[in-house]
């Protein structure tokens, strides 16, 4: 005899892994082609455990834990998978998120893709020559753009400028 419990866990446990594979990101090395592409063990051989994990993985550093968050040099971020620049230190500014945010890219250093984790809709954007996953970007930030780019400073390095742009 069949037994309605059985029915509801079966149907329930259908449900579960729907949701489960709506909330999961889709990484944008799947849907797109980069001008530098690298095999996972070149990634992982080029990359520090941390950088793998964000860059190529789509993790997250623990809030405060970057030393990029107390970068005030003037200078350039760029990727720490390819060295694209993505940020200049001049559009830098203290969102008091716990994570580097700038209220603008360099032209030409982003590509976006829509992430469906944890239950909701944002634009994450990545490193438009690697496809290294770097942040997430909102409507929240400072003029002029009105954007806060919410960006892992682990997945990226700092460039200082020469001693004449101080």
């Amino acid at each position: 005899m069949f037994d309605r419990r059985i029915l509801l866990a079966s149907v329930a446990g259908l449900f579960g892994l729907a949701a489960f594979r709506w909330l999961r990101s889709t990484p944008a090395q799947a849907a797109e082609k980069f001008e530098v592409e690298k095999t996972d063990a070149e990634w992982r051989a080029q990359l520090t455990p941390q950088q793998y994990e964000i860059l190529r993985k789509h993790g997250t550093e623990r809030p405060g834990s970057s030393p990029l968050l107390k970068e005030k040099r003037k200078g350039i971020f760029a990727c720490a998978g390819c060295d694209l620049p993505l940020f200049s230190s001049d559009t830098k500014y203290e969102s008091g998120t716990g994570w580097p945010s700038f209220w603008q890219p360099l032209d030409n250093a982003l590509g976006k893709t829509e992430d469906r984790t944890f239950g909701m809709v944002r634009t994450e954007v990545h490193c438009r020559r690697c496809g290294g996953h770097l942040g997430h970007v909102f409507d929240d930030g400072p003029k002029p753009t009105g954007l806060r780019y919410c960006i892992d400073g682990f997945g990226m390095v700092f460039h200082p400028a020469g001693p004449s742009a101080s």
